[in-house]
């Protein structure tokens, strides 16, 4: 797994409901290393910092090999790295093998897989159309946040080294399907209910779906 691009975003004004906002999700690819810090990016672009950024989702990290199939469903874009709001575009990601709490080394940094990206309507926006958002969700493979254990600088290049697998068995594509199912797989819940690694209020609201005794 190799950073194929650092990807920045400078505040852009949209129009949702008739009013304007701005966002950091129009990302581009910049000829720079970044600095991870514990809870962004340096000198990225965080507006809603309720549900971006933080602890929990100081860096998101998306997969290149999904590109060519997004690509095929929305040829007329103007397609780049960082079109679904990543700070790093990576190599061989895979979500299905990658588990929550696993520990790499990345650069001079070191990050913990924390929590799969939930899309919102900002993603449509930048896809031109809100539909991707259930797309999105169908195919199940949504990237991943990570917490920053150790602050540092990351490069085009730099290789995602695993340095402590989770003993916990619950995937990234696990627990994002996990969170959209109807009838939760009481499996991958007790994995999920049982992962430290995850945000504890994550844990807290899928705690509702325990069995009643």
């Amino acid at each position: 797994m190799k950073i194929i691009s650092t990807n920045i975003g400078r505040p852009t004004t949209i129009t949702w409901n008739h009013k304007e906002e701005q966002t950091g999700i129009f990302k581009y690819p910049v000829d720079e290393s970044l600095f991870l810090g514990k809870t962004d990016v340096a000198k990225d672009t965080v507006i809603d910092r309720k549900h971006h950024a933080g602890v929990n989702k100081a860096c998101f990290l998306f997969s290149v090999d999904h590109y060519d199939y997004w690509k095929s469903i929305y040829p007329d874009l103007d397609w780049n790295w960082g079109m679904f709001g990543e700070n790093l575009s990576i190599s061989d990601f895979d979500e299905s093998i990658i588990r929550i709490g696993d520990i790499y080394k990345l650069g001079t940094a070191l990050v913990q897989v924390s929590q799969p990206r939930e899309p919102c309507y900002k993603l449509g926006i930048r896809f031109k159309n809100q539909s991707i958002l259930k797309q999105y969700i169908d195919y199940g493979f949504p990237g991943t946040y990570v917490r920053i254990l150790e602050e540092g600088e990351v490069k085009n290049g730099d290789e995602l080294v695993l340095a402590e697998q989770s003993e916990n068995g619950l995937t990234v594509k696990d627990f994002f399907e996990l969170l959209f199912m109807r009838k939760k797989d009481p499996r991958i819940l007790q994995l999920a209910l049982t992962n430290e690694s995850l945000p504890e209020y994550k844990r807290e609201r899928l705690k509702k779906y325990l069995p009643k005794l």
